[in-house]
């Protein structure tokens, strides 16, 4: 079938000097490269990239409101940009996650399209069972969901395909917000999934993200080992996940603390599915909760810090270090001679090495040593295009703080 945004209906000119990374294949053009937009496109358009010289680079969607003015589709001047690429970059994204992974045999929850990831930029879905749940976080993306959706569900057997299409980005983008059933039946307002025998609660309507943190699933069954025996502190808890699969692993107790009331809940709904009655439960911000811990004597073997996005922007950083800074620093002096510290970040613009310097810091200020005994990310099934490295956003350090 011929769409109407399978033509592109303008061009964008690169500055001098601005076009070796994307020859290399680096998926985003942000606004600061391009020197100027031929023709009349419209926002979710198809535009063709060219450098300075007016040689081809590529193409992709042409968005004037964001700050990724045109994110890559195809390389190649002569490849189509139709139903049958979605579907072949749709169908190698299914071929990861069950021929070579082979996920379904131990999660009925997880990512089965990363965005660039897989080659398929503003685009995510997340499986739950019977129901996919597509993010379309890019206009151009967008203008293609009824085609997306009807291939996932052919792909998949026929499986029920949500869109949730109701976060901040869908506003930057221009994109209208929109949750609801785009193949098949809606979910109900609640279901259970099984994550590598954990049961989970989902809200797949209103649940954060797509209804779980699906990028710490192999985080979880890397932390349970260490938990065997010790008492264990969960802090940005949410619907559990760490704390569900500490108890389930041989934890001697779980403190979880949760901000959310409605989130707490779940987690407490999550506990009972499983038959785990050796979790307690805070209510409050974790900051508090951690000094209050601190000044009631409280000491655990092993603490998890699995914060929200601190740095939403470059700009955000100095004040994002120093709330890092400050919940690990905390976090340790809540922890037992030679306790183990599980410290996240989520946050894109913090790298690394960045991470790994401030838990040194804050060890020195409380008299500690950190030594790290695993550095991990996302899952698997969360893959990184070797060409745009900043798709590896999720930070997981597991130390032990002597």
């Amino acid at each position: 079938m011929n769409h109407p945004g399978a033509k592109p209906t303008g061009a964008v000119r690169l500055k001098r000097g601005r076009a070796k990374p994307f020859f290399f294949g680096h998926p985003w053009v942000f606004s600061g490269s391009v020197a100027e937009v031929e023709g009349d496109p419209r926002d979710g358009d198809l535009v063709d990239l060219f450098d300075h010289k007016g040689q081809f680079v590529a193409r992709g969607f042409y968005n004037s409101r964001s700050q990724i003015r045109v994110r890559l589709l195809s390389w190649d001047p002569d490849e189509p940009i139709d139903e049958g690429l979605f579907r072949r970059r749709l169908a190698a994204a299914f071929d990861l996650r069950h021929a070579l992974l082979a996920l379904p045999a131990h999660t009925e929850a997880y990512r089965l399209v990363n965005s660039e990831g897989d080659g398929l930029p503003g685009l995510v879905v997340d499986r739950y069972g019977q129901w996919l749940v597509a993010q379309f976080l890019s206009l151009g993306m967008a203008r293609w969901k009824e085609a997306i959706a009807s291939t996932l569900s052919d792909l998949s057997g026929g499986l029920n395909v949500l869109e949730r299409s109701d976060s901040d980005v869908h506003a930057l983008e221009g994109i209208e917000p929109r949750v609801g059933p785009l193949v098949g039946d809606p979910p109900p307002p609640t279901l259970e999934v099984k994550v590598h025998g954990v049961r989970f609660i989902v809200d797949l309507w209103g649940g954060q993200k797509t209804g779980l943190f699906l990028d710490h699933r192999e985080n979880y069954l890397a932390v349970q080992p260490y938990c065997t025996g010790r008492r264990v502190l969960d802090c940005f808890a949410y619907s559990g996940g760490f704390g569900l699969f500490a108890a389930r692993g041989g934890a001697e107790s779980v403190v979880a603390v949760e901000t959310s009331q409605a989130a707490q809940e779940l987690a407490r709904r999550n506990a009972q599915a499983n038959r785990l009655g050796n979790i307690t439960w805070r209510e409050g911000n974790v900051f508090g909760e951690l000094r209050a811990l601190r000044a009631e004597g409280e000491r655990f073997g092993l603490v998890v810090l699995d914060p929200p996005k601190f740095a939403r922007s470059a700009a955000d950083l100095p004040k994002a270090l120093r709330g890092y800074r400050d919940i690990n620093l905390v976090a340790m002096q809540c922890l037992e001679e030679g306790g183990v510290l599980v410290s996240c970040s989520c946050s894109q613009h913090l790298d690394e090495a960045t991470l790994e310097a401030m838990l040194n810091d804050a060890a020195g200020d409380v008299g500690r040593e950190v030594q790290v005994l695993e550095r991990r990310s996302q899952g698997r099934d969360h893959p990184v295009a070797a060409s745009c490295p900043e798709g590896r956003y999720l930070k997981c350090f597991i130390c032990r703080v002597l």
